[in-house]
């Protein structure tokens, strides 16, 4: 592995090494461009993962403090942890269960479909969908994402046949085991998946794509990336011109280093990513750096989502296979007739019984409360993953109380459910209820909105400077050698999980740079 000196300011600096960063430190690398990567976490291997839940938990998770407020579930139910994504080599791709689906053309043009949708900050993407879609392909095959390109379809396990057969008694039509960057079959120097279930631990088997042993061993192999593990970005640095000129950064042992830097791509999860723009305030930024549109931290979208539990009179065994390996498309369009603007998907899902009573039930205990938990063989589950609303006030700010191990604020957490959220989620309830009911569910069991697992749009493209942070390409506005390279930048949610939307992004990225360093501008 390479080893670039601090003062080496011709490197690109790459904070994060989740699903954006680590793709682009590959994309940068492979093109001859010298790449130093932070990434706060350690490095871990597949034979290093635990399949003890608590002891999974505690090697992946994020687990620095965080304040948080408003009226969304999570502040009640989850307060000390409203948002959960990975602290370590790999980002999120290591816990995430790999579900690909593609953004709809109406998605992409929210402000334009849906209109004036009071108390939003909606806005149409400064990309077109067809512009997008190629990137998708592109993404898609380099994942090996499942019903895509000559991928089989992952089979269909027991809770699967139990969502499809309750699907088609009510009518719907697109039902199938979901778009997966997950292997059906031995590929890309990695064996199929094993159905063994155990997809948010981290794979075992490394047949669910993952950064950690796709892009980053292959960004090391071509001697051009400088891995920077358990090394925390806290600021980014500017000249005399207001370009990004330096990281700051703790190091393994806890030493504040320098790393100066010709461009810098911030991937450290929407949350992180603005926490250190915030951070990174000087006298030509004093909001923060590229805040001069009080923009960064805003617009923080997270999808509506919440757990349906269908009980049984027999074992549905939901545990066996991978997690997220079904989904209903059909409830994924744009009909407001339905007291809504936007749609979901209804996503297979399944959880291991220590973590299902923390995050996937209604808080409490008494006899119904019991009950689940004693019938846990017998339950099948869905999870609603719906697009929520944009607004100005859902947004990360530096928190007032909280401070970090290096006594730095940590991030604050503000978010208020919609008015449309709130109906968009009660729809999604109901039509997964009537699905189990639909085949005979003795009883049927609804959760509050769940932990965020889906960080976007805190520093999302626009067309318009003063309505976002990037542009097009996820470059500042501001900083023009600025990036942003992770889920940030998303203009607006959408339905679609957003893993593959981020790489899709961060591919079209590593273009951009590379065109613009070999024309001098950047």
């Amino acid at each position: 592995m390479a080893q670039f000196d601090l003062n080496d300011d011709s490197v690109a600096v790459i904070i994060g090494s989740g699903a954006g960063g680590g793709t682009m430190a590959h994309e940068l690398t492979r093109r001859g461009i010298k790449v130093v990567l932070l990434e706060a976490g350690g490095r871990l291997t597949p034979a290093d993962f635990s399949q003890d839940p608590g002891a999974a938990f505690g090697q992946l998770t994020w687990l620095d403090p965080r304040t948080q407020s408003g009226t969304w579930d999570a502040a009640k139910t989850s307060p000390n942890m409203p948002a959960w994504h990975c602290k370590t080599l790999g980002g999120t791709t290591v816990h995430w269960t790999a579900a690909t689906p593609r953004l709809q053309r109406y998605e992409m043009e929210a402000r334009s479909t849906y209109g004036d949708v009071p108390g939003t900050s909606l806005v149409d993407w400064p990309i077109d969908h067809s512009e997008l879609k190629r990137w998708y392909v592109l993404a898609e095959k380099r994942m090996g994402v499942t019903r895509r390109h000559g991928m089989p379809g992952m089979p269909a396990c027991n809770n699967f046949k139990v969502m499809y057969a309750g699907a088609r008694k009510i009518g719907y039509k697109r039902v199938h085991t979901n778009y997966l960057a997950i292997n059906t079959k031995a590929r890309d120097g990695r064996g199929g998946c094993i159905q063994q279930g155990f997809c948010s631990q981290g794979c075992k088997t490394a047949a669910k794509w993952s950064t950690l042993y796709t892009e980053i061993p292959r960004a090391e192999a071509t001697g051009h990336l400088d891995l920077r593990t358990r090394s925390f970005a806290t600021r980014i640095e500017h000249d005399v011109a207001g370009r990004a000129n330096a990281v700051i950064y703790r190091d393994s042992q806890g030493n504040e280093q320098r790393q100066k830097a010709r461009l810098v791509c911030v991937a450290g999860n929407a949350i992180e990513t603005a926490r250190l723009l915030l951070l990174s305030d000087s006298a030509r930024f004093p909001k923060g750096l590229a805040n001069g549109s009080d923009q960064v931290g805003r617009n923080y979208c997270h999808h509506l989502t919440s757990f349906i539990w269908g009980v049984f009179d027999q074992p549905v065994y939901a545990w066996r296979g991978a997690t997220l390996a079904g989904v209903v498309e059909d409830e994924n369009i744009h009909n407001p007739t339905r007291g809504f603007v936007g749609g979901y998907h209804l996503e297979l899902v399944a959880l291991d019984l220590p973590t299902l009573p923390l995050v996937g039930m209604p808080y409490g205990w008494g006899r119904g409360f019991t009950d689940l938990i004693d019938n846990y063989r017998n339950l099948a589950g869905m999870l609603i993953n719906g697009e929520d609303m944009p607004q100005a006030n859902n947004r990360i700010t530096l928190s007032s109380t909280g401070k970090d191990a290096n006594g730095l604020p940590v991030a604050h957490i503000h978010c208020d459910d919609h008015p449309n959220d709130i109906a968009l989620r009660n729809h999604a309830r109901q039509q997964g209820t009537k699905m189990y009911e639909a085949i005979g569910a003795r009883q049927v069991v609804t959760s509050p909105g769940s932990v965020a697992t889906h960080q976007m749009g805190t520093a999302r493209m626009s067309k318009d400077p003063s309505q976002g942070v990037t542009n097009p390409y996820g470059r500042s506005h501001e900083v023009p050698n600025l990036f942003m390279s992770d889920g940030s930048v998303l203009s607006t949610p959408g339905a679609a999980n957003p893993t593959l939307t981020i790489v899709s992004l961060a591919l079209r990225q590593a273009e951009h740079i590379t065109k613009e360093m070999a024309a001098g501008r950047v």
